[in-house]
């Protein structure tokens, strides 16, 4: 039965088609927002994958290149693997719905959202968020719905509400805040310094507008929605969970779990498993589910302790930031590095510069944005968590952790203008307990500052946690959360930031939302936290970028010329450039307003380059002195190029101030020589005298 449901959401039509097309799908919404398609489906197995401990739900996000009328590029014209762009867009996807679904469903699911066309004033990646949420919702999926996702932009400080994709590009804020119909589940921003009123004040706008999506949601579920399907819960049984207590009590556990070294810790669970396996020997279906066991009675015991007794496994004060250290250039050569550490987390960033011809070129359905100058990868080997398997490049993970240290820094770079590079910063994971994208993030701005690259001002980043009760009063935030914090609470909240306002957040949360208390109280802990680190560890490394690049990174001097002699300069087929670039060794970059940048390392190399762009693009008058080669000689005179593809005659009545009857008499080829500019002779080739040098310029 095929329906179509419609609403307003801001001043645009939002339609939903149910049962026109992927019927055989458990949930399918056939999406349009403006002229923006997106086909979301839901589907899941019919039973749970065996010997997994836990939910295996996978969210794509596909970019199809037809969306924006556009040929794949490569050999095999097709759509490849998923762009940051998509990584990204699924993760955000995932993030709030992941909590919705019961804990103990082992069921496969996706959730697939392909791109189909592209308004550009109605963004694909909310169209995208919005499917996928409807999609379950309508499904025999269990899924404790409904959800919904709003964006917020900024501009000229004024709030848009889900805005255009230039307004999303281009403005002080990017916003996404998914809601249940109570609470606030997912907050992912990137701002140019918003203070933290100002964003509470856009993220509760977003819950508002939310909340108008869901009543909608709610009404295509009444009309359309699937009864839910029964499962295989793979919940612990409660018998096991006593057994485990009378074998090792609630005290030793606490024992166990009790300590701020983290290999000590995992040995001392080690045993304790090992005396379970012992203990459970001939019982094969407690066996099975041992491990699973294990965590729930650590995060139990975990939890208890903090909520109940104030007490962090680490004997840190509930506010308390691990011990932190900080240090500059400890790589060598480099262009930059730094190293940030916070207890058991430790980051190497190393910053590279380079012309702006090595930007990243970017081939997506975002039209605007068709390069990034600035660059940040963050790579998580697996001995940071003392473990071992090969490497397989980054995964999602990897990739958005760079991602969001990318956005936390963008704000404060200088523009191109000020600072005309390409700039790369790498983020090596030494040691990982917990919140490696905030040590990023602290790693990165030093990194920044150490290789001479004039940031705005300093950008620290750090983590807060929560542990909930049975009420929405009771409840813990955790400033600096460590792993087991991590993996044993309800909230990642991280948010980084400079003195004065919030460059970036990613809220993720592992219950059905927070209240708004938490959310102020977790804002406000994260100003404090970052305040504190910039003054007492990163500023105490480093206060202030360096005035000067490093000797081993490329220098660049920017020149401007008028855009019509751009020809001159490059010349047929690039010969004039390529010969420029051959001599003196330098990289040439010219926009087509005129700007040229000329990079190299050595700066009588670069003012050479720079000579010669000069004398090229140079409307020649009479009374210019130039140095040039001779290239020519003739029986009239010599041929002097004064730059490369450009040339001149010296009549031989011109070359001394002796009457001479050979050139070669006083001329060879390839001798340097200086010459005055005399004009243009009767046959429009530029004249040249040496005899009429004037003595300071011989």
């Amino acid at each position: 039965m095929y329906k179509s449901f419609s609403m307003d959401l801001a001043g645009r039509t939002l339609t939903v088609d149910v049962g026109r097309v992927g019927k055989q799908a458990n949930g399918c919404a056939f999406m349009h927002y403006g002229e923006t398609t997106v086909l979301s489906t839901a589907t899941a197995s019919d039973k749970p994958r065996d010997g997994i401990d836990f939910f295996p739900l996978s969210v794509e996000f596909e970019e199809k290149m037809y969306s924006v009328g556009k040929i794949p590029g490569g050999f095999n014209k097709r759509e490849g693997k998923a762009s940051e762009n998509a990584v990204l867009t699924a993760r955000v996807i995932d993030r709030p719905m992941r909590p919705l679904f019961p804990k103990d469903y082992r069921n496969d699911v996706t959730l697939n959202n392909m791109v189909m066309s592209v308004d550009t004033n109605c963004r694909p990646e909310l169209v995208a968020m919005l499917g996928a949420a409807i999609s379950t919702c309508i499904s025999d999926i269990p899924f404790d719905g409904p959800c919904a996702m709003t964006q917020v932009g900024m501009v000229n400080g004024e709030f848009i509400i889900n805005p255009s994709q230039e307004q999303w590009d281009n403005g002080d804020l990017m916003l996404t805040v998914a809601s249940t119909s109570e609470k606030v589940i997912m907050i992912e921003a990137g701002a140019n310094e918003i203070p933290e009123e100002k964003m509470l004040e856009a993220i509760y706008t977003a819950h508002d507008v939310n909340q108008t999506i869901i009543k909608f949601i709610n009404q295509i579920v009444s009309e359309v929605g699937k009864s839910k399907h029964e499962y295989t819960s793979c919940a612990i049984p409660e018998a096991m969970f006593e057994e485990m207590k009378r074998i090792v009590t609630p005290e030793e556990m606490e024992k166990a779990v009790f300590t701020d070294q983290k290999q000590v810790r995992e040995e001392n669970i080690r045993s304790i498993t090992d005396k379970f396996t012992e203990s459970f020997a001939e019982n094969e279906e407690w066996l099975a589910v041992l491990d699973e066991a294990v965590y729930q009675y650590q995060k139990k015991t975990v939890r208890k302790m903090i909520l109940k007794d104030h007490k962090r496994p680490d004997g840190r004060q509930i506010n308390q930031i691990r011990p932190l250290a900080a240090e500059v250039d400890l790589i060598p050569r480099v262009h930059g590095s730094a190293m940030f550490t916070r207890g058991q987390t430790q980051i190497c960033d190393i910053v590279t510069l380079a012309p702006l011809s090595e930007v990243q070129k970017v081939d997506g359905i975002d039209e605007n944005i068709t390069e990034k100058r600035y660059m940040h990868h963050y790579n998580f080997p697996s001995y940071s968590v003392g473990e071992t398997k090969p490497s397989r490049g980054p995964g999602r993970r990897e990739i958005g952790h760079g991602a969001l240290a990318e956005r936390a820094l963008i704000p404060m770079l200088p523009s191109t203008e000020e600072f005309p590079y390409a700039i790369r910063a790498v983020s090596e994971t030494f040691e990982s307990n917990g919140s490696t994208s905030m040590a990023s993030t602290c790693a990165s701005c030093m990194a920044l500052m150490a290789a001479g690259v004039p940031i705005k001002k300093m950008v620290a980043g750090i983590s807060c946690g929560l542990v909930t009760g049975d009420t929405d009063d009771d409840y813990l935030v955790l400033t600096d959360i460590q792993g087991l914090e991590d993996f044993f609470g309800d909230m990642d909240f991280k948010v980084t930031g400079t003195k004065d306002g919030i460059t970036a957040i990613q809220m993720d949360i592992k219950i059905h939302g927070l209240t708004r208390p938490i959310v102020e109280e977790a804002i406000r802990r994260t100003r404090e936290a970052r305040l504190f680190i910039m003054d007492e560890c990163m500023s105490k490394a480093i206060d202030k970028p360096r005035e000067e690049l490093s000797p081993y990174a490329p220098k660049i001097i920017q020149i401007q010329i008028d855009p019509s002699k751009i020809g001159d300069v490059v010349g047929q087929r690039g010969k004039t450039i390529n010969e420029i670039i051959e001599r003196t060794s330098v990289k040439i970059d010219i926009t087509d307003d005129g700007a040229v940048s000329i990079c190299g390392t050595d700066p009588k190399a670069m003012n050479q380059a720079v000579e010669m762009i000069q004398v090229i693009t140079t409307d020649f008058e009479a009374g210019q002195i130039f140095k040039g080669t001779i290239i020519s000689i003739k029986e009239f005179g010599a041929f002097v190029e004064f730059a490369p593809g450009k040339e001149g005659m010296i009549h031989i009545s011109k070359i001394s101030k002796e009457r001479i009857n050979r050139v070669e008499d006083v001329l060879t080829l390839g001798d340097k020589v200086t010459v005055v500019c005399l004009g243009k002779d009767k046959m429009g080739r530029i004249s040249f005298s040496m005899k009429d040098v004037p003595k300071n310029n011989s």
